[in-house]
């Protein structure tokens, strides 16, 4: 029995294999001229990495262009205005909507926009 369970797995991992390199696409016939070409350009690019510590390659641009003061200045007012959250029970923050049309004249915009097929009906 061990036998025929150990040729089948065999088996299996053959017709895997077989299907898996099935699928693989051919990679482009590029020289070794070019090849050095581009790890030249990598390394003068400074896109290649040495050993672990510096992977992946870091952009050394700053995030942003604000000053600390600036930022702060920005967190001050905010907390004056009242618009920074405080836990997940406040998030997002809601702003009130103030509308200048009547329900019923949103119903009477609805009708219309569906009057112009817009809106397709929700089968039951």
């Amino acid at each position: 029995m061990k036998i025929v369970i150990t040729g089948l797995m065999i088996s299996f991992s053959l017709v895997a294999g077989a299907a898996q390199a099935a699928h693989v696409d051919a990679p482009a016939s590029i020289d070794r001229a070019q090849v050095v070409a581009e790890l030249q350009e990598a390394r003068t690019q400074g896109l290649l990495s040495h050993g672990e510590l510096d992977y992946p390659a870091v952009s050394l641009q700053p995030a942003s262009s604000k000053t600390r003061q600036e930022v702060r200045s920005e967190l001050f007012d905010a907390r004056a205005a009242g618009t920074l959250s405080h836990g997940e029970l406040d998030y997002p923050i809601e702003t009130p909507v103030n509308s200048s049309k009547t329900r019923a004249e949103v119903q009477a915009e609805l009708a219309a926009y569906k009057a112009a097929g817009h809106i397709q009906p929700i089968p039951n």
